[in-house]
């Protein structure tokens, strides 16, 4: 590790080691910095399509191919009555080999994307810490680390690059992290041996299944030998609030999914339960002179739909080129490194109108692209992660007046029962 250098990427997930990559292949000197020991266990384990076109961008199809990671060619759901939908299988979209992709283990898959970003000329650490980054006025000049061995180094910087995941160092420190009011969930998860499987492509789809009061849903997310990730959202007050320990809300949330246990019959539970809180946040800032976010730094919406790698990967090499054009032109303001940023904002607020969506418990899915078929191809598009094109949420054009006439009815529903209730105390 020198004690300078072009670019310093703090933290190792998808997001870093993207960026790290994109860097240091274009030949300046490059320091990716992990806190943890890699391999190390993360979630999120399922990846959008679309992966496929920034992972090609680092080189890594044939990793990817050659890998014995779980293909992924479908997403399916199922309502709180217990009905699966007919599945959507991507290439049906789109027949591109691109329209395959993965269920991974992310201790895997972290380590190649971080083995990746080392042989494309980074110096990767793991293993120290980030303790800070140093400021003179609002320009970022280095940030401070701290070994295993607990020795502190201060290394110089002429770009920081906060890829810290949802420890958000820098929008923490800067003040510049809103949590999403609406979105304040809770995530329950745990892993199972030899649950149910589907013969054929559609045994590798992730699920997500409501529960039949519609309070929380599971996702289902099918990993190599013979394990399942298995997990359980919901709004924190709902969740957590006085209903006793992870595992007994687990079970309670379970108890109100039929088809989960049916498909868990027959399953070992492989590991402890697991908790994260309060996952859904923004930024007011997203760079600034010598300093950018990326990944889950910069936000993160929702696991519902499996986006979090893929922005972290595409956000990654977006901000990658931007830092390689500002080195060249030496030019590091803030427009610069975050030149990207407002495109790709306008892109993710597509998925997070579809959680929302998702999330309106009197609006159906189901329902509504009955009466709107002209919508599948866009739906599947969004469920894809393509995104980032003129046009990408026109289907909202038709569901937010659904979503609002459902709610209407909700509420005139509602009045009518308290109009009724009074009648009768009367």
């Amino acid at each position: 590790m020198q004690s300078s250098y072009d670019v310093v990427v703090l933290g190792g997930g998808p997001a870093g080691s993207s960026v790290a990559t994109v860097v240091a292949a274009a030949g300046h000197s490059t320091l990716l910095v992990e806190r943890e020991k890699m391999p190390r266990f993360h979630v999120g384990e399922s990846l959008m399509p679309e992966t496929f076109w920034p992972l090609q961008r680092l080189g890594l199809i044939d990793k990817m191919k050659q890998s014995d990671f779980v293909e992924k060619h479908s997403v399916a759901f199922v309502s709180h009555s217990g009905k699966e939908s007919n599945p959507f299988f991507f290439r049906e979209h789109d027949p591109r080999e691109s329209s395959s992709t993965w269920q991974v283990e992310r201790a895997d898959f972290d380590k190649m994307l971080f083995d990746n970003a080392r042989e494309h000329g980074a110096d990767a650490i793991d293993d120290t810490r980030a303790r800070d980054v140093i400021f003179d006025g609002d320009r970022a000049t280095g940030v401070v680390l701290r070994d295993a061995a607990g020795n502190e180094q201060t290394i110089e910087a002429r770009v920081v690059v906060d890829a810290t995941g949802q420890q958000a160092l820098l929008a923490n420190k800067l003040g510049i992290r809103e949590v999403n009011p609406n979105l304040k969930k809770v995530a329950i998860w745990t892993y199972y041996r030899n649950a149910y499987r589907e013969p054929g492509e559609h045994g590798g789809a992730t699920i997500i299944l409501h529960t039949r009061d519609k309070e929380s849903w599971f996702w289902w997310i099918p990993l190599k030998n013979g394990i399942t990730s298995v997990g359980c959202v919901g709004d924190r007050d709902y969740l957590l609030d006085g209903r006793g320990k992870p595992e007994e809300i687990y079970q309670e949330e379970l108890d109100k999914c039929p088809k989960l246990q049916e498909w868990l019959a027959d399953a070992q539970r492989s590991d402890e339960y697991r908790v994260a809180k309060e996952f859904s946040y923004s930024t007011k800032q997203h760079a600034g002179p010598s300093w950018v976010l990326i990944g889950d730094a910069w936000g993160f919406i929702d696991p519902i739909y499996s986006s979090g790698v893929y922005f972290a990967l595409h956000s990654g090499v977006l901000a990658g080129d931007a830092i390689v054009e500002g080195l060249a032109n030496s030019d590091l303001s803030g427009e610069q490194l975050g030149k990207w940023t407002a495109e790709f904002g306008e892109g993710t607020q597509w998925i997070r109108k579809l959680v929302h969506a998702y999330y309106s418990n009197e609006f159906s899915f189901g329902h509504f692209m009955k009466e709107h078929p002209e919508h599948r191809g866009n739906l599947t598009d969004l469920l894809i992660g393509r995104i980032f094109y003129d046009g990408a949420g026109r289907i909202f054009d038709d569901m937010d007046p659904a979503i609002e006439q459902s709610l209407e009815r909700a509420r005139d529903n509602a009045s009518a029962m308290q109009s009724a209730d009074a009648s009768e105390t009367q």
